[in-house]
């Protein structure tokens, strides 16, 4: 389980202090599916990179699994969020110069070393229908085979987390559809935790727990 205790961001900027986050609360527990919708910077993403130890709150704590993660030197937050945490972001942010199994693997690199992983990337990358590009690069891909191989990516250290930053957000509706499939039908199987941060309607309501973002604050929808 994840909990969330009163979150808060504050940005200092020239003109002053600029709050993004206040008093943000939000339990996580297996298997949960969740997404946050709300405005263009209104702090979506903000919490998301919170929640995944990519930045810092001003104030608040986090737990995850009794472990506060806040409280982890930088050294061993990074080990943590390469063992718990995957991310997809809207630019899939693949390495160019390498192939689709090479990037799918670049988490692997870090850490102990996982005999299992090359096996296991092309059983992922199987599964995401791209097995017959395993030594493609990703110039040779299209917008949806890249996003597949950030799933791909993402899921090759079998997270407890799943983080996604409008995963759909540079997709046409089509592909965007079998990828929201997809991310439900890789979830449901491993029983991870995922959180999604989007302005896809459709996206957001695949998630059996909706929030919105009012007023710096954290709000649930009731469906």
């Amino acid at each position: 389980m994840i909990t969330l205790s009163q979150i808060s961001k504050v940005y200092r900027t020239a003109a002053g202090e600029l709050p993004v986050l206040e008093a943000v609360d939000l339990k996580i527990v297996r298997r949960d599916r969740i997404s946050i919708v709300g405005p263009s910077g209104c702090g979506k993403s903000t919490l998301l990179h919170i929640l995944g130890l990519l930045d810092a709150p001003t104030g608040g704590q986090i737990e995850f699994d009794g472990v506060r993660t806040l409280e982890l030197d930088e050294a061993a937050q990074a080990r943590f969020r390469n063992e718990k945490i995957g991310f997809i972001f809207q630019d899939h942010c693949l390495l160019p110069q390498c192939t689709v199994r090479e990037n799918v693997l670049t988490p692997t690199l870090v850490g102990k070393s996982d005999p299992s992983a090359k096996e296991r990337a092309e059983e992922l990358l199987r599964r995401v229908g791209l097995a017959e590009r395993l030594n493609h690069r990703p110039a040779e891909l299209s917008g949806g085979e890249k996003q597949r191989v950030a799933i791909a990516r993402a899921l090759i250290r079998q997270p407890e987390l799943l983080l996604c930053d409008e995963p759909t957000g540079n997709l046409d509706e089509r592909t965007a559809g079998e990828v929201i499939e997809l991310l439900l039908d890789l979830q449901n199987d491993s029983g991870m935790m995922m959180v999604v941060v989007t302005h896809s309607p459709a996206l957001a309501e695949r998630m059996e727990r909706q929030y919105r973002m009012v007023g710096r604050r954290l709000e649930e929808v009731s469906k």
